[in-house]
């Protein structure tokens, strides 16, 4: 495994995040595919054993209990201090208030079983809240102890640089990480969010890296539970389904030229890209495995123009 810092926080991270949408009740009705505690805690250990340290949740993953059991197995199988866990809040009452903050920390807290948090995003941007109310919000959190660092997901440009000049204006506690939007498939934000994190020294931890299986494989739609049902998903991929598909074989192309895996093709080209740790949802060990084989994977600066000479601008779809 290889490790970099999140930002200018001083934390390492490895250059894979396990995100943990996939853990969780399917009976909270969010998603059918996810895994029951023990499934979960498998995954979580095979990516402990594979030197994974960063672990992304959010406080609506499956009505919480995607924290519950990713708590639960980082209590079972390494030290506290030995894991980077992220977390995030805005889908829930009161958005990105500071009652909101206040109240959905310490929900989140309880349910991960621990006392602080390494990294709390905001999940999206709140137009209902003033900006100085999140921020001094978030500083807050920061300054008690429960959070060590904060980071963003997906919005426009420029709703990040205000809540960073606002952060700097007022010496409050800044973002250092971006969770957005970002594949060979759909890479919007290569226009303004992306530059402006990379000036502000942001580390990218974008969600979807695989563009939900379709860079990771020669057909468009998989015979899986997760890829008949996840509705969210079809609505990123669907409506750009034949200019992707060249996209998708020229990452094809590569993976048979290197005799490598489309998926490690894929986080080839994110690393090249810049990005500090995709954010991979396995439901399978295997999948873990694929992925961090693309360590030993260098795409030449034409493998990468090949990739990327395919796209064509695609509506927005993550920031609200």
């Amino acid at each position: 495994m290889e490790y970099t810092d999140l930002g200018n926080s001083g934390i390492k991270i490895s250059r894979f995040c396990l995100g943990c949408m996939s853990f969780g009740d399917p009976a909270s009705q969010m998603h059918a595919w996810t895994l029951d505690p023990a499934g979960s805690e498998k995954i979580i250990r095979r990516a402990l054993d594979l030197g994974i340290n960063f672990f992304d949740t959010a406080n609506c993953y499956s009505a919480g209990t995607s924290e519950e059991y990713l708590g639960q197995a980082i209590k079972k199988n390494v030290a506290r201090d030995k894991v980077v866990l992220a977390s995030k809040v805005y889908f829930n009452e009161g958005n990105l208030s500071k009652k909101a903050i206040d109240r959905e920390i310490d929900g989140t807290l309880r349910r991960l079983g621990t006392d602080y948090l390494d990294l709390y995003i905001i999940h999206r941007f709140d137009y209902g809240t003033p900006i100085e109310e999140t921020m001094q919000a978030l500083h807050g959190l920061v300054k008690e102890g429960k959070v060590r660092a904060l980071g963003a997901s997906a919005m426009y440009g420029y709703q990040f640089y205000n809540m960073q000049l606002c952060a700097r204006d007022n010496g409050w506690t800044p973002f250092v990480s971006m969770q957005n939007h970002y594949n060979p498939f759909y890479r919007e934000d290569e226009r303004e969010l992306i530059p402006l994190c990379r000036q502000m020294n942001v580390a990218l931890t974008p969600y979807s890296p695989l563009a939900a299986g379709r860079a990771a494989r020669p057909n468009w739609e998989a015979d899986t539970e997760r890829s008949r049902t996840d509705k969210v998903a079809h609505g990123k991929y669907d409506s750009t389904e034949e200019q992707d598909k060249a996209i998708a074989a020229r990452i094809c192309a590569l993976a048979q030229k290197y005799g490598v895996t489309m998926t490690q093709i894929t986080f080839a080209w994110h690393f090249a890209k810049g990005i500090a740790s995709p954010i991979i949802g396995a439901t399978k060990e295997k999948y873990l495995d694929d992925a961090v084989g693309a360590f030993e994977v260098k795409l030449t600066q034409e493998d990468i123009a090949s990739i990327d000479e395919c796209y064509v601008p695609h509506k927005i779809v993550g920031a609200l």
